[in-house]
């Protein structure tokens, strides 16, 4: 069975990663309908895959053959979306990360969805991604206890990041430098950090909590210029390290993941954002320095996210409303303590 796709947004996630990933999972979604916000993006996108195009949300939602609905608005709009795609008498919901950024939104929508028994997958892509799996078939294998965690990345400039730190869009090279975030400024920073865990960090802590759950006490938090965040997260056993920044332009981006355990280390390197290059690339050395590398799968977790609702509206798999709740409480729980500890100067 095909189902046909709406998708809400039409930004760069959109063209590049999620229309195309449609097009290719083997007949199971149909992009049908694509809406924007006034941009006129969504025409273009439409017109290249065969879809129809409408500004808001009205038009797409009664389209009868939007089976699907994929919310890749901007976050804060997320929670509004889904609610008003389930008003829709929609049952099946793609949400690009975050689902929401505050957690009494984020347990609302669960809630609702559960509810309604609609089915829901949050694109936070490096969790569906198979080299991740790989490394945690490794971990419970071996029983090995974590004992730090590591997240490094360093990415082009995005230019919704920039807009939160100096008010105006990101220039065209060679335009002016952009200004770095001014540390004095406690509660701008503040602000600035909130928005990075809760809409860039959201990649990858849902992986931090499959390893170290209790992981939310915020040892230290600042911001990293010219756009970015350093914190560190604490656990009875365990460390966590989480470093990001918006490199400077042309520069290649690195997106790391290392885990160290009690007799091993585990290196998951993810491609840059927006490409289709497959897998990540993991790397596993034991104690006695044997090391295994495994082979980049050509599936991603662009890939593998739309496979999983598919399982889902088959019946394949079972619909798990309490891990997405309680992955979304972990990011707000870790946004809301780095803005504290920021607020409070409490740096490294």
């Amino acid at each position: 069975m095909t189902w046909g796709v709406g998708i809400i947004g039409a930004g760069p996630g959109v063209a590049a990663l999620h229309a195309p990933t449609l097009a290719r999972t083997a007949g199971d979604f149909r992009l049908v309908h694509v809406s924007d916000g006034g941009s006129g993006r969504a025409a273009v996108i439409a017109e290249r895959f065969g879809a129809r195009s409408s500004t808001g949300v009205d038009a797409l939602l009664a389209d009868a053959e939007v089976e699907v609905v994929a919310v890749c608005s901007p976050p804060e709009q997320h929670a509004g979306h889904v609610r008003a795609s389930l008003a829709a008498g929609r049952r099946a919901i793609f949400c690009e990360k975050p689902l929401a950024t505050t957690l009494e939104d984020a347990e609302q929508i669960v809630a609702e969805c559960a509810d309604a028994g609609a089915l829901l997958v949050v694109g936070t892509n490096h969790l569906f991604d198979p080299a991740w799996s790989r490394a945690t078939r490794h971990l419970h294998a071996t029983r090995d206890r974590v004992r730090s965690v590591s997240v490094t990345l360093s990415l082009a400039p995005n230019g919704r990041y920039h807009e939160l730190v100096t008010g105006a869009p990101l220039p065209a090279a060679p335009g002016p430098a952009r200004p770095p975030i001014d540390p004095d400024d406690r509660e701008l920073s503040a602000r600035i950090v909130r928005q990075l865990v809760v809409g860039l960090a959201v990649h990858d802590l849902p992986l931090v909590r499959d390893l170290v759950p209790d992981a939310t006490e915020v040892v230290w938090a600042r911001p990293v210029a010219p756009i970015g965040f350093d914190l560190a997260l604490r656990s009875p056993d365990a460390v966590v390290r989480f470093t990001a920044v918006m490199g400077p332009d042309g520069a290649d981006s690195l997106w790391r993941v290392n885990v160290a355990t009690d007799g091993a280390r585990i290196d998951v390197e993810f491609p840059p954002p927006f490409v289709h290059a497959g897998s990540a690339r993991t790397t596993v050395r034991d104690g006695r320095g044997i090391q295994t590398a495994y082979p980049i799968d050509r599936r991603d977790g662009y890939d593998a996210e739309w496979r999983a609702l598919a399982a889902l509206l088959r019946g394949e798999t079972a619909m798990e409303y309490d891990e997405l709740r309680a992955d979304a409480a972990f990011v707000i729980a870790v946004a809301d303590g780095a803005a504290a500890a920021v607020r409070a100067g409490v740096a490294a």
